[in-house]
């Protein structure tokens, strides 16, 4: 009976598992492979309501997403000044004001991601490009919970490995504070001001214990509440351009302090 009970189970699961995930074509990768992004689908190619959990398991921290032009990069021989590491509040900076992303300044933001993912491809994205300096602005999807729950310490950590990683390969570290939200309109029955805040007050500390340069947005964009003040981001939480015009001085004030003025 207890052998029948635990053939049934495992069946059951095996179903779930189908159901869960898409299923995997001829053309998918597996295993190690020269290339794994020469066969990544387009949300277009993958079954609807099915993307999410076919990036999961082909490519979840995304390297294909930035992998073409970081070889081209490392093949003209162009090491960019700073980096800017982040989620979906960095990706929309670089389409909101390019201009600002000049003079050696990088944007690898991608929408979503939580610093799991982030540490995942830090070294392709960061390291390896051989920057002076990485900005790290991370932690608004962790407190989301977009890849599942987690501790406040599981983030801390990984934040902490991404600047420690950049550290050892002698590039300067700007750990940016979690920008202030109210709410998550993708996922509102988070309440994330006391979490942002305490992630933040960990990172300061961090920072200043590991002589890093803090940026702090969150001052400079918070209400007294903890939201985002009126006009700076329409959803209340993603920037606008007069919030990323806010935050441009801060940024280049923090360049400054961790690697001297622009030469």
């Amino acid at each position: 009976m207890h052998v029948t009970r635990i053939i049934a189970l495992a069946a059951l699961l095996g179903l779930l598992d189908a159901v869960a995930s898409p299923a995997l074509a001829q053309d998918d990768a597996i295993g190690i492979v020269a290339d794994p992004c020469t066969s990544e689908k387009t949300p277009e190619q993958v079954p609807t309501g099915q993307w999410n959990a076919y990036l999961f398991a082909q490519d979840f921290g995304q390297l294909c997403h930035y992998r073409a032009q970081n070889a081209e990069l490392i093949k003209a021989g162009n090491k960019p000044r700073v980096v800017f590491m982040g989620d979906s509040i960095t990706e929309f900076w670089g389409q909101q004001d390019a201009a600002f992303f000049t003079h050696g300044k990088l944007d690898r933001g991608i929408s979503g991601q939580t610093t799991a993912q982030m540490l995942l491809r830090f070294r392709q994205d960061v390291i390896d490009l051989h920057p002076q300096a990485v900005h790290i602005m991370a932690g608004t999807n962790d407190v989301a919970g977009n890849t599942g729950p987690s501790t406040l310490e599981q983030v801390e950590g990984n934040i902490a490995s991404m600047a420690e990683l950049a550290r050892a390969h002698g590039i300067r570290v700007i750990l940016a504070s979690v920008p202030p939200a109210g709410r998550f309109p993708w996922r509102p029955e988070v309440q994330p001001v006391p979490i942002i805040r305490a992630l933040n007050r960990w990172m300061q500390d961090y920072a200043s214990r590991n002589g890093f340069t803090y940026a702090d947005y969150y001052r400079a964009t918070a209400t007294p509440e903890g939201a985002m003040k009126p006009g700076l981001a329409d959803d209340g939480v993603h920037p606008t351009r007069k919030g990323y015009a806010l935050m441009e001085p801060l940024a280049e004030t923090a360049i400054q302090q961790a690697l001297g003025p622009a030469r």
